[in-house]
């Protein structure tokens, strides 16, 4: 096995990118990600430590304050799968999601994964800008494959 460096927290203006999950704040996420909604199917409390304990992830912070958060899923060589990608309402539309993507494909564990995946009701344009297609079958899916 080879040791592979930690990636360093990322910047953007005000805005800070973590893969620390020591600074991760779980009620909030739960909150976000669990209470029934329509992103969320209900997932029990006990349940959720172990969907953060077994994904990498990325957090936003704004000021000190958690404000975003995504989630990978991978065998960090032939496959990624990303989920859970949001920016608080108040925190949207100044490019923060696509800071934040770039920072998760530029982790040293997933940089040249050959193919990811992940669903989206909404956001297909904010994807297509890393070169995720739509798949025919499906519009919910996208997937990116990597040559080479």
């Amino acid at each position: 096995m080879t040791y592979r460096p930690s990636h360093p927290d990322g910047s953007f203006g005000e805005y800070v990118f973590t893969c620390d999950k020591s600074r991760l704040d779980l009620d909030y996420l739960y909150t976000m990600l669990c209470v029934p909604s329509k992103y969320s199917t209900g997932l029990p409390p006990e349940r959720f430590p172990l969907v953060i304990e077994n994904s990498i992830c990325f957090m936003v912070f704004h000021e000190g304050k958690q404000i975003g958060f995504s989630r990978v899923i991978s065998d960090r060589s032939e496959f990624a799968s990303l989920w859970d990608v949001f920016i608080d309402e108040p925190h949207r539309g100044k490019g923060i999601g696509q800071a934040l993507l770039k920072y998760i494909f530029e982790h040293p564990n997933l940089r040249g994964t050959f193919r990811w995946f992940l669903m989206t009701e909404d956001a297909h344009g904010l994807y297509q800008k890393f070169d995720f297609k739509t798949e025919v079958y499906n519009p919910y899916i996208m997937m990116k494959v990597n040559a080479g």
